[in-house]
This record gives C-alpha cells, sequence and structure tokens, in this order.
C-alpha cells in the first residue's frame, strides 16, 4: 500500500475545503483531494448566493434574527452572531482572490443583492445563477497558482486514519485510486473534512452524483458523534423533466416574484401561509407535496411570466438557458417543479472552528453540524457556513503546534480479487443502492410517522448487513464505498427522526404534528460507542 505525507489533507474540493486549504498553504505543504473531477461539488451548484449583511438598511441583528426564525429554536444563537458578523470580510477576501459578484445596473459600489425565502431584506450576493460555480472556479485557479498546494482527483476516501490508545488521533485518511483500484494512506498532522452533503441518499435530490455522506459515515466509523439528521432540507422546486437530472430551479425565482401553482393554474401557497411563496422552504415543500398528494398530481407550476425575457435572461441566464433546452421558455409558460433532497442541517458534531471530539480531524462545510442552521437552513446561509467556518478551520490548525504522524498508519483488512460470480457484485451494489434510496425517499422523506420510519430502519439495517458483508470479502470499489456510506448515513438520519417525537423545522411527524412544547428545544445527538 503505498503511503503520501502532507502537512495538511483536505477531503473535498468545495467552498470550505478550498477555502482552507489557500489559508494552510502559507503555512505549510496541502494536498487537497476529491473524488471525482475538480469542480464537482455542492458549491459549485449553489445557484442563489451567499447571504450577507450589505445593505444600509440591513443589520447583523436582523439576519441573526431571520436565521432563529428559520431554524425553529434548535440554532445556537453565539454561533449565529459569530457566523453572520464575519460574512462582510469573508465576502471582501473572495472579491479580493478574484470573485466577481453582480452589481446594481449602472452601479459600480451597489451590489445587487437578491432576495430569498425567509429573509427579511434584500442581502444575498450572486454571480447570476451560478454563484458557486463562478465562486468555486476562481478557487481553483488560486489553488492551481499555490506553491503549497497539491490537488488530486479520482481518490475515493475510504476511512479515517485513527491512533490507537490515548488519546486517539487523526492522522489521515484512507484512500481507493478510483483509476487504478490500489489502495493508498494519506498522512497528515490535521484533516480537514469538507466532503459536503449527502442528497443521494435520496431517490430524488438537487445534489451532484459525489453527495454520498462520505465524511458522515467516515466519522461516525471513527467514533464521531453526530448531530440533527433528521433535518433533511428538502428543496421545493427541482425542474421536473424526464431528461433532467438534479437540475435545482433556485429560491431566487420565487425571490424575484415567482408565483407557485398548481396543475389547474391556480396559487395555492397563501393557503399554507401568509408569506405566499415566500414562506420558508420547508413550509413550501410540505405545501406542495401536500398539493401534489390530494390532487394527484406529479408536480406544480412555478410561473414567473410577469417578467420580460431579457429580465430572465438576465437575472437567471443558466436557469433560462437549461429550461429553453428542455423547451421550456420560463417567459411565456410556467416551470414545472417538485421538491427534492438538497441539504442536511445536521452532520459530524462541531464547533464554530471545525474543531471535533478527534484531535487532528476538523469538519466544515455541509458536512458538519455546527449549530448554524437548526431545524431549517435560511437560505444562502450554506455558502456562507461554508466560507467562514473553513476559514476558521484553517485558523485554529495553524494555531496548533504541529503533531507527529504516526510512523506507520494501521493496516485496513487485506482485500483480495472478488470471489463472487461474474456480475454478481454489480448486481448486488446496484439493488442495494436503489432499494436503500428508494427506502428513505419513500418512509424518511418530508413528512414522516413512527410506524414508517420503525419500517425504514429494519429494512436499512438489512441491507447494511448485506453491504457490509461484501465489503468484508469482494473487491473494494468506489461504488461499493459510495453504498456503504449512503446506507450508514441513512441509518443515522432514521435513529435521529426516531427520537425526536415532535414536528419542528424540517422534520414533521404526522403522529405528533406540533413542537414539543413540555421542554426547550434540544439537538438530537448520536454517540458511538467507539
Amino acid at each position: 500500500m503505498q503511503i503520501v505525507d502532507a502537512d495538511y489533507l483536505v477531503v473535498g474540493g468545495g467552498l470550505a475545503g478550498l477555502t482552507a486549504a489557500l489559508q494552510l498553504s502559507a503555512r505549510g505543504r496541502v494536498l487537497v483531494v476529491t473524488k471525482m473531477a475538480l469542480a464537482e461539488s455542492n458549491s459549485g451548484y449553489a445557484q442563489g448566493g451567499i447571504a450577507c449583511v450589505m445593505d444600509p438598511e440591513d443589520s447583523f441583528a436582523e439576519h441573526v434574527a431571520d436565521t432563529l426564525n428559520a431554524g425553529a429554536g434548535l440554532c445556537h444563537p453565539d454561533v449565529v452572531a459569530t457566523i453572520v458578523s464575519m460574512a462582510p470580510e469573508r465576502v471582501h477576501a473572495l472579491e479580493r482572490l478574484g470573485v466577481a459578484f453582480e452589481r446594481r445596473e449602472g452601479q459600480t459600489d451597489e451590489y445587487d443583492l437578491g432576495q430569498e425565502g425567509g429573509h427579511s431584506h434584500r442581502r444575498v450576493l450572486h454571480a447570476g445563477d451560478f454563484t458557486g460555480q463562478e465562486i468555486i472556479k476562481v478557487l481553483l485557479q488560486r489553488c492551481g497558482q499555490a506553491r503549497n498546494i497539491a490537488i488530486r482527483t479520482d481518490l475515493m476516501a475510504m476511512d479515517l486514519i485513527v491512533t490507537g490508545g490515548a488519546p486517539r488521533r487523526c492522522v489521515g485518511a484512507w484512500f481507493l485510486d478510483r483509476a487504478t483500484g490500489g489502495r493508498l494512506a494519506i498522512r497528515a498532522a490535521a484533516t480537514v473534512l469538507a466532503t459536503g452533503g449527502a442528497g443521494k441518499v435520496y431517490l430524488y435530490t438537487s445534489n451532484p452524483d459525489v453527495a454520498t455522506g462520505d465524511g458522515v459515515a467516515m466519522a461516525w466509523r471513527a467514533g464521531l458523534p453526530v448531530k440533527n439528521l433528521e433535518f433533511v432540507q428538502f428543496h421545493p422546486t427541482c425542474l421536473y423533466h424526464p431528461e433532467a437530472k438534479s437540475f435545482l430551479i433556485s429560491e431566487a425565482v420565487r425571490g424575484e416574484g415567482g408565483v407557485l401553482r398548481n396543475r389547474a393554474g391556480a396559487p395555492f401557497m397563501e393557503r399554507y401561509d401568509p408569506r405566499g411563496s415566500l414562506a420558508p422552504r420547508d413550509i413550501v415543500a410540505r405545501a406542495i407535496d401536500h398539493e401534489m398528494k390530494t390532487r394527484g398530481d406529479d408536480f406544480v407550476l412555478l410561473d414567473i411570466t410577469q417578467h420580460s425575457a431579457k429580465f430572465l435572461r438576465k437575472r437567471f441566464p443558466n436557469i433560462y438557458a437549461r429550461c429553453l433546452q428542455y423547451g421550456i421558455n420560463m417567459a411565456r409558460e410556467p416551470v414545472p417543479v417538485v421538491p427534492a433532497a438538497h441539504y442536511f442541517c445536521g452532520g459530524v458534531e462541531a464547533d464554530v472552528n471545525g474543531v471535533t471530539a478527534l484531535p487532528g480531524l476538523y469538519a466544515c462545510g455541509e458536512a458538519a453540524c455546527t449549530g448554524l442552521h437548526g431545524a431549517n437552513r435560511l437560505a444562502s446561509n450554506s455558502l456562507l457556513e461554508a466560507l467562514v467556518c473553513g476559514h476558521n478551520a484553517a485558523a485554529a490548525i495553524l494555531r496548533e503546534e504541529p503533531s507527529a504522524v504516526a510512523a506507520r498508519p494501521p493496516e485496513p483488512p487485506d482485500w483480495g480479487p472478488s470471489g463472487a460470480a461474474a456480475g454478481g457484485e454489480a448486481v448486488v451494489i446496484s439493488h442495494n443502492w436503489d432499494a436503500v434510496r428508494k427506502t428513505m425517499w419513500d418512509y424518511v422523506g418530508i413528512v414522516r410517522t413512527t410506524a414508517r420510519l420503525e419500517g425504514a430502519l429494519a429494512r436499512i439495517q438489512m441491507h447494511r448487513r448485506e453491504i457490509e458483508q461484501y465489503y468484508r470479502n469482494y473487491r473494494v470499489t468506489s461504488d461499493l464505498l459510495e453504498l456503504r456510506n449512503i446506507a450508514d448515513v441513512a441509518e443515522l438520519v432514521i435513529r435521529s427522526a426516531l427520537q425526536r417525537r415532535e414536528s419542528r423545522g424540517l422534520h414533521y411527524m404526522l403522529d405528533y404534528p406540533a413542537p414539543d412544547e413540555a421542554r426547550p428545544p434540544q439537538d438530537t445527538r448520536l454517540a458511538p460507542s467507539v
């Protein structure tokens, strides 16, 4: 097995990971590892933008209040205040690197701030409707120019390398080379887990194929606690089209006046919330889900035809062009949309500096649970958290004295060539891949019951046993590793959901349709026995 040494290991190439890498490169050798091509991350697909107070009529206090309101009592106020107050300087740091946010037409010193659901002011900085793509492009350019940063692609993380004894410490991770099938260990004094989300745990998702919950699963297997994984945000408006795969219609479309209608053309959101189509995402997703089920429809309509094609091409160039590609002119006809799994508010327990329960391991971005989002993420706070916490994690690492890396990493089990009959392994993987994701969609979706969750847990545990057997006995592939991760995360989501006997934020239980007022809101925390 090949062993590679670096001063700092960053697992993931999204906003949080690249932000940390750039800062760490001032001190030592940084190795950034991605499991697929560069720029393939949840950050790169973020359309809306970064929530940040820039309008003189806005304030940190109001941004904090909006975040706390969306989070339904579970946000950590100190974390929210810290991240919100750090936002302007972090945004200006991105601009100094070369990120260009939209300015108002004819203005050079005024941002074209977007409005999104749950925000009391226009405070979303954007670069057209492909903000994440623009940011990642600039950060990758800067990382490519940095003398101390190396980037390796097509390496699939397998598990963290943890020293035995007391205290335990993370000293890197094992990887599978997707091209050669070989294994390697990357050792580092500090490891940053910035692997993104887990939308592929569900059958329908807005996330790219890389979002298989790798960081959460690896951290759990290494003995770290996870928090609030029952809070899965379903984006209300993914494009409904047989040829469209995971294409998101940004919430900013509703922010610019888009109205949700049923297939009969009638607006319906005012029946569910006085804020109408600008209600927070959990309310909108449940309303759409209810409207579709009661009417027997496969989708609803998002109507923004009150705006001209010229306006839509300028404000939403990517969405406008993609809809045209599928034969939909959003200036003339409503866009068919459905909810889809979008964002995990829970994750590896970490503080605002990315510090976890395992020395040597830092977690940031969607893989972490810092307490910013609570029970429901406020729109465009995700890129903000990745930006601030990626910076903070690097700063925390640089404050620590470099620690000696273990002379030799613990050896993983020695997997030999597959003993399965030809094609047998692929069948098992594809069957379990579909079964796990369909179970999560059918039983652990937007609306839940205790009976559904218990049935889902039994099914997922059965699949996990079969997956683990294959993992231990047959040739390891990236597909098998991803399947193992989504199954692990699926069980954690269900177990978290079963613990919360109330409805709060993104977690809606028909058995318990109201919040539990008998006690203060509490985080759901699962701690491994390791």
